[in-house]
């Protein structure tokens, strides 16, 4: 054990302590390094997807595609609306107001298979007990928007299985199964206009870069905090050698 002095003050080194303290503080600082390299990434991340949703329109076709080739970008289809499998998803809120997705399959010219096109937002109304009525363009239409993929697992005490047009997830497999039809491995969210009073006001999706960056500092600065302790505990001010 040494003591170094400054004035009167005096820092008592005590080596067991002291490695201790390192240890604790080059591990929390490894952590903080760690959460910095992860909000880079997803940083890198969201500048991709940012990239390719500003990039040319993708066609989709009526062949089955790759998720991957689509996902983030662009895409126009030219098909017919199924309104009789429209289902609105709930506890959507838009602007702290409650209300649905409106999600419609369209069948894609040329072929047997569809693709999900999620139409926009729409307010729950005074009363829930009546679903919004949304009128659905007939015949050949396109529609642009951006391809995104639903989460495959959701959390729910249990799956919906009934009839009613109203549901909580939208679940691709799950779409697929109610409706018997081909699906596309993506859904559109529909940036394109029609006159249909819904609200296409997609949210960028959160990177949680942020995140990451909150929790570096939090170990950083417990990094800090480790060292301060120590010294604190072992910082004496006056001559005394005991």
């Amino acid at each position: 054990m040494s003591v170094l002095r400054c004035g009167t003050w005096r820092l008592t080194l005590r080596p067991g302590m002291a490695l201790l303290a390192l240890a604790g503080a080059a591990a929390m600082v490894s952590l903080g390094n760690w959460q910095t390299r992860r909000a880079e990434e997803k940083l890198a991340l969201q500048q991709r997807v940012d990239a390719h949703a500003q990039g040319p329109v993708l066609s989709l076709p009526a062949a089955r595609v790759s998720a991957a080739d689509y996902v983030n970008n662009r895409v126009a289809v030219r098909g017919e609306f199924a309104p009789r499998h429209m289902v609105f998803v709930d506890n959507r809120v838009l602007r702290g107001v409650p209300g649905y997705h409106v999600v419609t399959p369209l069948r894609i010219r040329g072929g047997d298979r569809y693709v999900l096109v999620n139409r926009g937002w729409i307010t729950a109304g005074p009363t829930r007990d009546r679903l919004p009525e949304i009128p659905t363009p007939a015949g050949d239409v396109v529609v642009e928007g951006l391809a995104v993929v639903p989460p495959e697992r959701v959390y729910e005490l249990a799956e919906e299985t009934g009839p009613e047009p109203r549901v909580q997830h939208l679940v691709l497999a799950r779409m697929a199964r109610r409706t018997g039809l081909e699906l596309q491995p993506i859904v559109l969210q529909q940036t394109s206009d029609a006159p249909d009073g819904l609200v296409r006001a997609w949210e960028r999706p959160d990177s949680g870069a942020n995140t990451h960056r909150a929790y570096a500092v939090q170990w950083y600065a417990m990094g800090v905090v480790v060292i301060a302790i120590y010294v604190g505990l072992n910082l004496k001010r006056g001559n005394d050698d005991a």
